[in-house]
């Protein structure tokens, strides 16, 4: 029988007459209780559960205690917490909060089948990771990986969330391609050594529209991204169609993706596009003029000068018709720095400076989104032998962002946080500390009187409880 010991008591510093005592004996305490409002948003859109529907589950109802959807719930919620590596489930496990937020009804573990289970409501990092590595050894036939992913499916959900953030069918959507890297340190399937990031890594490709994550896709670092890029544009292609049909749509990525292959899809797909692209001897010498002419304004004024000027071009053996390339002749006080760009779009929509600083320019947002993949929301977290597991990885912060992007869009919008970034929303709004009081009936959070977002909390509560808008028709 257990002896109900007394939490050792601490004593500080006191103050003025007071003695200053703590101990940790205050029961269920979190510090993620913003974490509500993700719930919130989850249900409003049904994210976790339909990403739960795109895997298969063969292992014997009888003996499981969690679903698949309380897993995903508990793991995606807990990257967009912050907890990035499954090891950090081992604490966490305990959290009743967190279990609310996964589904569990059991918030206290109380009913849990084994004694060694009792009190930790939420799965361990043990079955966490047999999760994850479903991907690459899952199956009906396997004894610890009966789970399995299908991929072409959560593509297909990213896809459909996406659609479904347009309240009206839209005029025109541009989609952002990029690549980064997710640096390995190990001997991770697949790894390769990357000239240009000095690294061995990967070099995930994502796609979005705006801060909407459209698409990822997990690349060796060994391979160009420019064949995989023209897949998954065709399959975009082909979804976005199916639902705005007449949807004007244009293509957008720097001179990784400035290639024939890309350009001919575009064409033949009625899309419009515009694509970095590498300059070489034949292009400097088409802007020698502007060059010069850029030279001597930089050396009147001593500030950096742009001469813009565009032309028809054709590279001799990789392409198969003239484009309309865009070229910035600019000079800085370092010295000369120019720039090219090619296009479908004519010179009655954009002329070239609106063409290069207008439009080509704006993709620079992107580099935002991806920063806070990697950086606020640990995408580059590939710590798995095998890359289809990493890529289930590389899916969960993927919907970790979807579930904090979408949140920051519906119920943070007109407030002083509709601009923040992930890890701002994060420490503002889903750090807040907080006793959890369980009965019968009720779950009560009881949260910090002093926290200073107070307002903007429940002015996101206000817009997750309102209806969500219905989705645009196609």
């Amino acid at each position: 029988m257990k002896t109900e010991c007394i939490a050792e008591q601490l004593e500080f510093q006191g103050i003025g007459a007071r003695c200053v005592v703590a101990d940790f004996a205050a029961g269920h305490v979190t510090s993620d209780a913003g974490a509500l409002l993700l719930r919130e948003y989850d249900a409003r859109r049904r994210i976790i559960q339909r990403l739960a529907e795109c895997f298969e589950d063969y292992r014997d109802p009888e003996r499981t205690e969690f679903g698949v959807a309380g897993l995903l719930a508990q793991r995606v919620i807990a990257i967009a917490l912050g907890y990035e590596d499954v090891n950090d489930h081992d604490t966490l496990r305990n959290d009743p909060l967190l279990a609310v937020c996964a589904g569990r009804e059991d918030v206290e573990g109380a009913q849990r089948r084994r004694e060694r289970d009792k009190g930790s409501p939420l799965a361990g990092k043990s079955t966490l990771n047999r999760l994850e590595v479903c991907a690459e050894r899952g199956g009906e036939t396997k004894r610890y990986h009966r789970l399995t992913a299908d991929f072409e499916k959560i593509d297909a959900l990213l896809v459909e969330l996406f659609l479904e953030s347009f309240a009206a069918a839209p005029a025109e959507i541009i989609l952002d391609f990029d690549t980064t890297d997710a640096l390995l340190h190990g001997l991770q399937e697949e790894r390769f050594f990357h000239g240009y990031y000095d690294a061995w890594c990967y070099t995930p490709l994502y796609v979005f529209c705006g801060d909407i994550l459209v698409a990822v896709e997990m690349l060796s670092a060994h391979n160009s991204a420019v064949v995989p890029a023209h897949f998954v544009l065709r399959r975009l292609i082909a979804q976005i169609r199916a639902r705005f049909p007449r949807v004007r749509v244009i293509v957008r990525g720097d001179s990784g993706f400035g290639d024939d292959l890309l350009m001919c899809l575009c064409e033949r797909e009625g899309l419009d596009y515009v694509f970095g692209l590498q300059g070489n001897a034949r292009l400097d010498r088409r802007i020698q003029d502007e060059k010069a002419l850029a030279r001597r304004l930089c050396q009147e004024t001593g500030r950096p000068a742009r001469v813009f000027c565009e032309f028809a071009y054709k590279p001799v053996k990789t392409w198969d018709r003239e484009r309309r390339v865009v070229a910035k002749a600019e000079h800085l006080p370092d010295g000369p720095n120019p720039r090219f760009v090619v296009t479908s779009l004519g010179a009655d929509e954009y002329d070239p400076r609106a063409l290069y600083e207008g439009l080509y320019c704006a993709r620079g947002n992107m580099e935002n989104r991806i920063k806070e993949q990697q950086l606020d929301l640990f995408a580059d977290r590939c710590s798995t032998h095998w890359i289809r597991s990493n890529t289930l990885r590389l899916y969960e912060h993927a919907f970790a962002y979807v579930l904090v992007s979408g949140l920051r869009r519906e119920a943070l919008a007109g407030t002083p946080m509709e601009k923040s970034t992930c890890a701002s929303i994060r420490l503002r709004l889903f750090k807040i500390g907080a006793l959890v009081r369980v009965s019968v009936r009720r779950v009560c959070v009881h949260m910090s009187s002093a926290h200073p977002w107070q307002d903007v909390f429940q002015k996101a509560f206000a817009a997750m409880r309102t209806p969500p808008p219905r989705p645009a028709p196609g």
